[in-house]
């Protein structure tokens, strides 16, 4: 055998085997879906890239689901039932409507797919793990520094999202069940903008109209803030009318700078995503995992926004 003849041989041999182990590699590859709110958003974004970062490291295939509007509840609902006929390892959910995807993820244990709900809870008892932030103590901190702003006294509106969100409600409750202990501050109105930021903007239009002594809105989620933001700051009530934002996209980052947003209420959905994704393959393995698992959220402002460990929620892709 000439030397020509060995080296094509050796060179057909190493390529062989570099395509088997591919080929193991990919037919050991666990497929989890995560199926979210909406497909649009800094929040849901940030989520996304941290189930990313996971689904690389532990070998996963992800497909990303989500309806185009976060009230879209029977998008939501075809995107699970696609999802059980696809019949991947796990399914991560977001649910937007806590007992309107009840149904559908008991459909999803059913089928002996493992479940974990994620950011939102949902109204089925089959759920393995809950992966996302204590909402009821995210309401609380809003409504707490919101207090502070207005010296324990005046008018407050509160700008929630969609209604049949879990988190929705619970943040909601957290605040109302803080704001109770204060005798002269009056929540005037609660609204939902259906995570809409032209929704937000009007209903906080009405609000500065209707309201003349307004002193202060809260809003729960990262659409509704903008949408507040913007009617505050177009208006020119910004200061005089205190503002409570989640999340940190950068219009919302630029409005706490400027003065318009007094606080933000920030939650971790790189984390989220990142231990959903985790966790989801302990499952899918056999192995046990807390029933909740509380990814934290803090009150953030200008006078803490520089410390190194708010950066790091501010800034998550930034080393």
């Amino acid at each position: 055998m000439n030397l020509l003849l060995i080296v094509i041989l050796s060179l057909s041999f190493s390529l062989s085997s570099c395509s088997i182990q591919s080929n193991m590699m990919s037919d050991n590859m666990l497929t989890i879906d995560l199926i979210v709110k909406m497909n649009q958003g800094d929040y849901w974004n940030t989520l996304k890239s941290g189930a990313e970062a996971a689904a690389k490291e532990f070998n996963v295939k992800l497909h990303f689901l989500a309806p185009n509007h976060e009230d879209d509840i029977p998008g939501q609902i075809e995107l699970v039932n696609q999802s059980i006929q696809n019949r991947p390892d796990a399914i991560i959910l977001a649910a937007s409507d806590y007992m309107g995807l009840a149904q559908a993820t008991d459909r999803i244990a059913y089928e002996n797919i493992p479940i974990i709900s994620i950011d939102s809870e949902v109204g089925s008892a089959r759920v393995k793990t809950y992966v996302g932030t204590n909402n009821y103590e995210a309401g609380q901190l809003a409504a707490k520094r919101m207090i502070e702003l207005i010296h324990e006294s005046g008018q407050i509106a509160v700008m929630n999202f969609v209604e049949a969100a879990k988190n929705a409600n619970q943040r909601e409750e957290g605040f109302q069940d803080y704001v109770a202990r204060f005798p002269n501050v009056r929540v005037v109105d609660i609204q939902y903008s259906q995570s809409n930021q032209r929704n937000a903007e009007e209903i906080t239009r009405r609000w500065l109209a209707q309201y003349p002594s307004l002193d202060g809105i809260v809003a729960l989620n990262a659409e509704s803030s903008i949408g507040v933001g913007r009617e505050v700051q177009r208006s020119g009530h910004g200061g005089s009318v205190k503002v409570i934002a989640f999340d940190s996209p950068p219009e919302t980052m630029g409005l706490l700078q400027d003065g318009v947003v007094q606080g933000l209420v920030l939650q971790n959905p790189f984390n989220n995503g990142y231990l959903a994704v985790k966790y989801a393959v302990d499952i899918i393995e056999g192995r046990n995992v807390p029933e909740r698992i509380d990814t934290g959220v803090k009150l953030i402002d200008l006078d803490n926004m520089l410390w190194p460990e708010n950066q790091k929620l501010l800034f998550p892709f930034v080393k």
